[in-house]
C-alpha cells in the first residue's frame, strides 16, 4: 500500500509594533532579561489590558493580504495552562472569534503556482523564553506579551519543498508591507507543523503528529523529511500512529516523542472578561486597507508582463524592492527596458556593492542612466565607452551627454576613419588575416581587438565587423 502525506502549518509572527499587546512596555529585541515588563504583561493581580491598536490595523491588515474573511466582530479568549514562561498562567489569544478567517496564499513551486489555503489568522500575545543552565533554568519575560500573529493552514500541503515554499511566500508577504521584519535569529518566527499520512486514494485523515516550535525554514523541511517516512514505515509494521506532540532535534535529525496531543477543552478557553469586543467601523476598514502593497509573486508576474524581462531580472527587482523601485522610474520611458535592467543589475548594484553606498546616495538622477542607453542605442557610443560613462557618472554626478563631450568620447562611425584602422590592424597581424581567410572565424575577433585599440575604444565594433570581412573576403 501506498500512502501520502498531509501536512499543516501553524505559523507565529511577532508584529512588527513599538509596545507589546496590552501594555506600554517596548517591543524590543537584545535588552537585558526582565528590563522589558510591568505589572500587566507580568499578571500581577488588579491589572487590565488595553489592547495596542497598531497590532488591531496590523492584524486586519494581513488579512486582505492573504485574501481573508474580515469579521466585523471578533472576540479575544483566555487560554489558560501552566508554564513557566506564561506568567499569568494564561493567554490571551483569540478561538471562536478571531479577526480573520479563510484566505489563501499563492506560490511558486517547480514552475507551477501553488495554492495554500488558508483557516485563519488570529492575534495573540507571545510567552517568554526559558533557558536553562547547568544546574537551574531562567525565564526571561521581555518577549512575554509581544503581540503575535499566528496564521493557520488547511491540510493542503504534501511535501516538505511546499512547505519551504509556502513558508518563504508568507515570510517575504509579511516583510513586504511591513507587517513584521520576520528575523527568525531573533524569534520572530516560529513554526509548529502538523503531519499525518493516510492510503492514497482515501479522504480520512490520519492521525495527526505536530512537531512544536521549529525556528527555520530549512529545518521544517527536514524534519518534514523525517517524520513522513518515521509514520509510513510504522504504519506498514503493523503500529498504530497516535496523536501526539514531538519535538525536532536538530543536531541528531530527527523527531522525538514529548506528550500526547491536548485538546481544546483541556485548555478551557472562555471569553476575557477584561475586554470588549472588536468591532471597528467601516471607515477603520477602508483606512487599514489603503496599505495594501503589491505582492511579491504579483510584482515578478508584472515585470514580466510590463516590461518584457526575463524571470531572472524580475525576481531580482522582487527580492530587492528599492533597486525594482528604481528601475521603474526610467523602464517606463525607455524603448528598451531590458537595457535598463541590464545597467541597473549589472553595474548600478555592483557600484552599490563596491562603493558600500545605497540608492539614497546616487549623485546623478535616474534619467542620465535612460540618457546613457539612448546614447548606446542611437550609436553615439559603443558598450565599451558607457562603460566608462557610467563610471563618471556614478563618482561625480554629471550627466552622460556632458560627460561624453568633455572627454571626447564619441564613437567613431565615419567609414573612411574605420577603414584605416581595418588596413593597419591587417596589414601589422598578417597571421591572423591569413587564418579568417581559411575559414578561422575566431580570427576576426582578434582582428576587431586590434581595431579597437588603434580606435582608443571609439571604433563602431559592427562597423568594424562589416568592413572587416568585406577586405578580406574581397
Amino acid at each position: 500500500m501506498e500512502y501520502e502525506p498531509i501536512i499543516g502549518l501553524e505559523t507565529h509572527v511577532q508584529l512588527k509594533t513599538k509596545s507589546k499587546m496590552w501594555c506600554g512596555c517596548a517591543n524590543q529585541y537584545g535588552a537585558d532579561p526582565n528590563t522589558q515588563v510591568c505589572p500587566v504583561c507580568l499578571g500581577m493581580p488588579g491589572v487590565l489590558p488595553v489592547a495596542n491598536e497598531e497590532a488591531l490595523r496590523l492584524t486586519v491588515l494581513t488579512g486582505y493580504l492573504l485574501n481573508c474573511d474580515l469579521p466585523r466582530h471578533a472576540r479575544f479568549d483566555r487560554k489558560n495552562y501552566f508554564y513557566p514562561d506564561v506568567a499569568k498562567n494564561y493567554q490571551i489569544t483569540q478561538l471562536a472569534l478571531p479577526s480573520t478567517l479563510n484566505g489563501h496564499v499563492d506560490f511558486e513551486l517547480n514552475g507551477r503556482t501553488e495554492r495554500v489555503r488558508l483557516t485563519r489568522a488570529h492575534l495573540e500575545e507571545d510567552v517568554g523564553k526559558s533557558f536553562h543552565f547547568d544546574r537551574q533554568s531562567g525565564v526571561d519575560f521581555n518577549r512575554g506579551g509581544v503581540p503575535l500573529l499566528e496564521i493557520v493552514t488547511e491540510p493542503d500541503i504534501t511535501s516538505a519543498d511546499m512547505a519551504y515554499a509556502y513558508l518563504n511566500a508568507l515570510k517575504d508577504i509579511l516583510t513586504y508591507a511591513g507587517i513584521s521584519d520576520c528575523d527568525m535569529e531573533k524569534g520572530m518566527v516560529r513554526c509548529d507543523v502538523n503531519i499525518s499520512v493516510r492510503p492514497k486514494g482515501t479522504q480520512e485523515l490520519g492521525a495527526k503528529v505536530e512537531i512544536k516550535n521549529m525556528n527555520s525554514f530549512s529545518g521544517v523541511r527536514r524534519a518534514v523529511l523525517y517524520e513522513v517516512p518515521r509514520q509510513i514505515e510504522a504504519l506498514k509494521n503493523g503500529e498504530t500512529i497516535v496523536q501526539e506532540t514531538r519535538r525536532w532535534d536538530d543536531i541528531a535529525g530527527i523527531t522525538e516523542s514529548m506528550r500526547t496531543k491536548e485538546d481544546a477543552h483541556d485548555y478551557r478557553y472562555f471569553p476575557d472578561p477584561d475586554l470588549m469586543p472588536f468591532e471597528p467601523s467601516e471607515a477603520w476598514f477602508e483606512e487599514v486597507r489603503q496599505g495594501v502593497v503589491e505582492l511579491p509573486l504579483a510584482r515578478k508576474h508584472r515585470f514580466v508582463e510590463q516590461y518584457q524581462l526575463p524571470e531572472g531580472d524580475a525576481e531580482v527587482f522582487v527580492n530587492d524592492v528599492p533597486l525594482g523601485d528604481y528601475f521603474e522610474q526610467v523602464a517606463g520611458k525607455a524603448k528598451q527596458p531590458k537595457a535598463i535592467a541590464n545597467w541597473v543589475i549589472n553595474n548600478l548594484r555592483a557600484k552599490l556593492v563596491e562603493s558600500e553606498s545605497t540608492l539614497e546616495d546616487l549623485k546623478f538622477e535616474p534619467a542620465s542612466l535612460l540618457e546613457l542607453v539612448q546614447l548606446v542605442e542611437s550609436g553615439k557610443i559603443s558598450s565599451k565607452i558607457a562603460q566608462t560613462v557610467f563610471g563618471e557618472m556614478f563618482d561625480s554626478g554629471k550627466a552622460p551627454g556632458a560627460i561624453v563631450e568633455e572627454k571626447g568620447l564619441v564613437q567613431v562611425s565615419d567609414t573612411g576613419a574605420i577603414e584605416q584602422f581595418c588596413d593597419q590592424a591587417i596589414e601589422a597581424n598578417p597571421g591572423p588575416a591569413d587564418d579568417y581567410r581559411n575559414g578561422k572565424e575566431a580570427a576576426l575577433n582578434f582582428l576587431k581587438g586590434q581595431v579597437m585599440k588603434l580606435s582608443r575604444g571609439k571604433a563602431n565594433p559592427a562597423l568594424v565587423g562589416e568592413m572587416l570581412q568585406k577586405k578580406l573576403k574581397g
